[in-house]
């Protein structure tokens, strides 16, 4: 008889046509003797016992098993899944079974005494009455997913199943879509009245601007017949002369003329078009989708106050970037819009009381928003502006399952806006998924680029010289710098924080163990300056926006170089200049050969001791692929980790 564990508590063994005698009763024995032979018990009729439970079972020994029949498709109903259920019977009656499986019935043997094998098949049979009960047309059949029983898998057990009808399910699911939004009032999404200056650009003025300003493109990425690219509005008045609201926020805030993504993206977002934006951090992409999303939410037919829910959805990566475009929505707030922030981290009460009252524009991240929205307390189906910012770090923390399931309630005619820093092959796959027919705006090229106002100088050392490097430049300071020290690790900045207070250093914190409010009073001490120095790790990479940066210390090399470019872009911005200083060591030699590439795209000097860094990885890395063939073709095993 050959056995087979269906779960650590049941032996399940297979009927053939040599089949073993059953278990021979033996003698009784003494307490010592039965010690002795401990786990052996059964063992020679194919039956090991657990750990544990010896002594429980000699008491039954003396008394013949219990022994029954039923069908064998009915054997999984008995196991349950994982053995959960036989588990349940012997651990309840402290009895042990065997389930000999066989065609078309199984035999079951209960060890133990009489009571409690009475009780054991007890509790079989009203598991076996309980299935029984389902309908043969929705019975699946249990034993398919158990092959520890040992089943024929020769034997098709699904012949009864009826066949899933894909089509209609297809159907169906179109029907339910259009009765989710038949009753969803309509959108207004286009507002753009070109001005005669705009419209009076020639073809060869409209390229040199783009080419003067950073090089700027602007395509349509619509299948089919393309549509005709809008000229820039090269001055606020272009984009903003039917809206003085909109001018009199501009004109307060003290700016001189948009800033090239405004310019090239405010006419394609003001015809209700679709847009990606893709540029550096610093360049103003906040305000080329808000001030549009302004006039469009209070341009729609149904009122505010009449929508029962937001109009605008602006998901974020970060807490930090949240809270940010909150204050510039705040900052230019626009025909009394109310506007709230939704963030992991915060007051979940005092959120939920925020939505509850009326909103009219969210920013959040989407973790939090996806838990108030599984718990039924936001409602997003009268989003008709969704703004995806910063789409690349969103995808790298792993937010797209929750931003999938945030979007199944946004209407799909919505106006979607999504900007990002980098441009990498999962943004284009989240863009081809949520954006309809969309047009790009880009400053310079798609490949990636740092901010070309930063001074970029690398060091080659060591990780135990580290320490020292930093520790002179924060002592030469001026009075006038600002430093961001971005880490690897949060222990790292907790360790490097306290060593520099130790020598009298005024510095600050921020990483993602920190409470939120000591994150938010450690930014604006930096921010107003009471602090000039701030180590931080990537979460400042990003939805940093501290104008008088000076310079960004790379005390850790980032994971990746798209990481670098982000932190490089946290200093020159607005027109400033800044300065980046990284730390290279061994550690870092596989990532040196793009961070030549990022420096010879901003013109940037490029050390001797770096190149010589990017030569010999290489030539390691040719040297190991050569080594891995050769072991390959003269049969030598492989290693695996």
């Amino acid at each position: 008889m050959s056995t087979a564990k269906a779960a650590p508590w049941v032996a399940v063994s297979e009927r053939s046509s040599s089949l073993s005698p059953a278990p021979e009763r033996r003698p009784a024995e003494g307490p010592n003797e039965r010690g002795r032979r401990g786990s052996r018990a059964w063992r020679g009729a194919g039956w090991r016992e657990p750990f544990g439970c010896v002594e429980a079972v000699a008491g039954g020994c003396g008394q013949p098993p219990l022994c029954f029949a039923v069908r064998s498709d009915l054997v999984g109903a008995v196991v349950g899944r994982g053995g959960s259920k036989i588990r349940e019977i012997q651990s309840t009656t402290n009895t042990k079974i065997q389930i000999i499986k066989g065609d078309p019935k199984a035999e079951v043997k209960i060890f133990g005494n009489k009571p409690m094998q009475t009780k054991a098949k007890t509790m079989i049979d009203n598991f076996i009455k309980e299935q029984e009960n389902y309908s043969p047309q929705y019975r699946v059949d249990i034993v398919a997913f158990q092959p520890s029983v040992g089943r024929d898998v020769s034997t098709n057990h699904n012949e009864d199943l009826p066949l899933i009808n894909w089509d209609k399910i297809r159907e169906d699911a179109l029907k339910w879509g259009k009765k989710k939004w038949a009753d969803l009032p309509p959108i207004r999404k286009n507002f753009y009245v070109e001005s005669a200056t705009t419209r009076a650009m020639s073809q060869l003025q409209v390229d040199n601007w783009r080419k003067e300003n950073y090089n700027i493109t602007c395509d349509d990425l619509k299948n089919g017949e393309k549509r005709p690219i809008p000229n820039p509005t090269c001055k606020f008045e272009d984009a903003f002369q039917c809206y003085p609201e909109v001018m009199e926020n501009i004109k307060r805030a003290g700016f001189q003329k948009p800033t090239p993504i405004q310019s090239q993206a405010w006419p394609v977002v003001l015809q209700g078009i679709d847009l990606i934006g893709v540029a550096q951090t610093g360049t103003g992409k906040t305000l080329s989708y808000l001030m549009p999303g302004f006039i469009h939410l209070n341009s729609q037919p149904v009122a505010g106050g009449k929508r029962n829910g937001p109009g605008m959805l602006v998901l974020t990566p970060t807490r930090e970037l949240a809270l940010q475009v909150e204050a510039e929505c705040s900052k230019y707030s626009y025909k009394s819009l109310r506007s709230v922030c939704i963030y992991g981290g915060g007051d979940r009460n005092g959120q939920i009381q925020n939505v509850s009252k009326g909103v009219d524009i969210i920013i959040a991240t989407p973790g939090r928003l996806n838990d108030l929205q599984m718990n039924n307390f936001v409602c997003l189906k009268s989003v008709t502006y969704l703004v995806l910012d910063e789409a690349d770090k969103m995808l790298d923390m792993g937010f797209e399952p929750q931003i999938t399931k945030i979007l199944l309630d946004v209407r799909p005619d919505r106006q979607t806006i999504m900007t990002s820093a980098t441009w990498p092959c999962a943004v284009r796959r989240l863009a081809q998924s949520y954006l309809k027919e969309p047009m790009i705006v880009y400053v310079g090229s798609l490949d990636l680029v740092a901010v070309s106002t930063v001074k970029q100088d690398v060091i080659i050392t060591t990780e135990e010289e580290k320490r020292a490097h930093i520790q002179a430049f924060l002592e030469n300071m001026s009075p006038t710098d600002k430093v961001i020290v971005f880490v690897s690790r949060k222990a790292v900045a907790d360790h490097l924080s306290s060593d520099l207070i130790l020598r009298q250093l005024s510095v600050e914190s921020l990483h993602g163990d920190r409470e939120q409010s000591d994150r938010e009073k450690a930014l604006e001490n930096f921010k107003q300056g009471k602090v000039r120095i701030l180590i931080a790790t990537d979460l400042a990479s990003r939805g940093l926006d501290v104008h008088d940066i000076t310079h960004v210390y790379n005390y850790d090399f980032p994971r990746n170089i798209e990481e670098y470019v982000h932190r490089v872009g946290r200093t020159g911005r607005a027109g400033r200049t800044g300065m980046s200083i990284s730390l290279i060591t061994r550690n870092n030699w596989s990532i040196a050969t793009e961070l030549i590439h990022i420096l010879e795209r901003a013109n940037q000097s490029i050390p001797e001791e770096l190149v010589s860094m990017a030569e010999r990885y290489r030539a390691n890395k040719l040297k190991r692929e050569v080594e891995k063939k050769i072991g390959r073709l003269q049969g030598k095993p492989q290693k695996f980790y």
